[in-house]
């Protein structure tokens, strides 16, 4: 059976949803919206030739009949778009940020459930082929006991005046930034490498004045496992990359069996405790967006459902990620660190 995919969003992102939407086996792209509709009629006439094209969400859903509807668009449309969904029966992948804030996320998951409808959100740094590769190193028990994880964030694309005008400029007006929109795929990413945080302390400021939000930090976490996250970001100034974008940053992940550096370019090393780091090879493609981790992200949501189990990423799971953003901005508020 063909899954009927509908799409809302033809801005920068969701160009990659529309791409990946293309090659994944079992599903065909029936309908496309966008507010500017030129730009849906281009994504079509690009990826899905036999798409129907609308600018209003409603008479979409209702023409088109989707089973599925991909939600690429800004935060502030997300809960009127589920709601629609919800009001006709139909399952959702959102983009996140997931709402605006964690009271309006958590409306907007109560809605869907309420409803009866499937919502799982596209958190796709957790698909990332290097991040995926650290899971399957930590579980051949070659790290061992986890000491630390650690991520230094520099994409260097938020300097000057034109900081993100030319991709996302909604970006600049974002009165929470850093964590909210960016911050949060590494408190994800890490509560898959290392469990779940119990303590949460950070230090949040603002570089460049012509934006909103904050756009550098250091967010501290402690697990329950015992071991300690580091979240250094600052998204003004790059690191060794041909492209920083890929991976946004470099990692360390440390135990008592060694250490796992990824860098900017998407490889991996491993360093034994006592001996020489040397390349850790393994096999990914560059393609897409992070390792083509658009694709991974969607594929992983629909063969999950298909098979009648939640995704890792199902909406009332992933509320704890906004918990803990909200935590993130309240310590930085108070100058002190959580329990959460």
């Amino acid at each position: 059976m063909t899954d009927r995919i509908a799409i809302v969003g033809c801005g920068y992102f969701a160009a990659f949803h529309h791409e990946a939407w293309t090659r994944m086996p079992g599903a065909e792209v029936v309908a496309v919206c966008d507010r500017e509709r030129d730009k849906a009629e281009a994504v079509c006439a690009t990826h899905h030739p036999g798409a129907s094209v609308f600018e209003d969400a409603a008479r979409m859903l209702d023409a088109a009949g989707p089973s599925l509807v991909d939600i690429v668009t800004p935060p502030a449309t997300h809960a009127p778009l589920v709601a629609l969904c919800a009001a006709r029966g139909i399952d959702v992948i959102c983009q996140k940020p997931l709402a605006p804030d964690l009271e309006a996320a958590r409306r907007l998951v109560d809605d869907a459930e309420t409803a009866g409808i499937r919502l799982a959100v596209h958190e796709n740094f957790r698909f990332q082929p290097w991040f995926r590769e650290a899971r399957r190193v930590l579980d051949s028990g070659r790290v061992g006991r986890l000491h630390s994880v650690a991520f230094r964030m520099r994409p260097g694309d938020g300097q000057g005046p034109r900081a993100y005008l030319d991709r996302q400029p909604y970006f600049q007006q974002m009165p929470r930034f850093l964590v909210h929109e960016t911050a949060v795929h590494l408190i994800d990413t890490f509560r898959m490498l290392m469990g779940e945080v119990t303590s949460l302390y950070a230090d949040l400021r603002r570089i460049n004045p012509v934006i909103a939000g904050e756009d550098a930090g250091y967010i501290v976490l402690g697990f329950a496992e015992g071991g300690t996250g580091l979240v250094d970001g600052n998204r003004l100034n790059d690191h060794v990359a041909e492209n920083t974008r890929l991976t946004m940053g470099e990692m360390w992940l440390e135990g008592e069996g060694g250490v796992l550096r990824l860098d900017g370019s998407g490889r991996l090393y491993w360093k034994p405790h006592g001996g020489a780091e040397a390349e850790h090879a393994y096999t990914w493609e560059n393609r897409g967006f992070g390792g083509d981790s658009v694709f991974a992200t969607n594929a992983h949501i629909m063969e999950a459902w298909r098979v009648g189990e939640p995704a890792q990423n199902e909406g009332r799971t992933y509320l704890r990620n906004m918990e803990l953003v909200d935590a993130a901005y309240r310590s930085s508020e108070e100058g002190r660190r959580l329990d959460v």
